[in-house]
């Protein structure tokens, strides 16, 4: 074995192992805020798919009837109201004329839930878009209309009629 010169430097251990602790605490600290944008970025593109389909909807609505039901005065919707449609069968309404594709799945990975009255378009409740968060598991079938706390992942996102019933929101905006 050789023994270092005078001169020579390298690092002691205590040096080394409080470079390793630092590290460890910017991580603690970063980490969690990274998964956090991340779920609200899933969130983001969710709404803005369900923004992007709705859109198409309502002009294929506005072509089928006429006008439009968008601004519904409403507080409370039941999805139960709405007739269900399939994704393919949405897409032959929708694609290519008003969409170039129906997006199947939000952020999360989980299917969104349509619904289109093809046979009435002046019904009252014609469209609706759901998906159901982070968890897959829809809530309820009635919604009364309002935001919700942007970091509860877990609540339905809601578009009906040409506006979203349920939406994340920061408290007190």
């Amino acid at each position: 074995m050789r023994r270092p010169r005078r001169g020579q430097s390298g690092f002691t251990l205590i040096e080394l192992l409080i470079v390793v602790a630092i590290i460890g605490v910017i991580a603690a600290i970063l980490i969690p805020n990274l998964l956090d944008a991340m779920q609200k970025a899933k969130q983001k593109r969710t709404m803005a798919e369900m923004r992007i389909t709705g859109t198409a909807m309502i002009s294929w609505l506005s072509d089928q009837a006429g006008a439009a039901a968008a601004g519904a005065a409403s507080t409370q919707i039941d999805i139960g109201d709405y007739v269900t449609i399939s994704r393919d069968d949405l897409s032959e309404q929708l694609v290519p004329a008003y969409l170039q594709i129906v997006s199947p799945r939000d952020g999360w990975k989980n299917d969104f839930e349509f619904y289109l009255n093809v046979g009435t378009p002046s019904a009252k409740h014609v469209m609706a878009i759901r998906s159901a968060g982070q968890n897959g598991e829809a809530e309820a079938d009635v919604y009364v209309t309002g935001g919700f706390e942007v970091t509860d992942y877990e609540r339905d996102i809601v578009w009906t009629d040409g506006f979203f019933v349920r939406w994340p929101q920061r408290s007190g905006s």
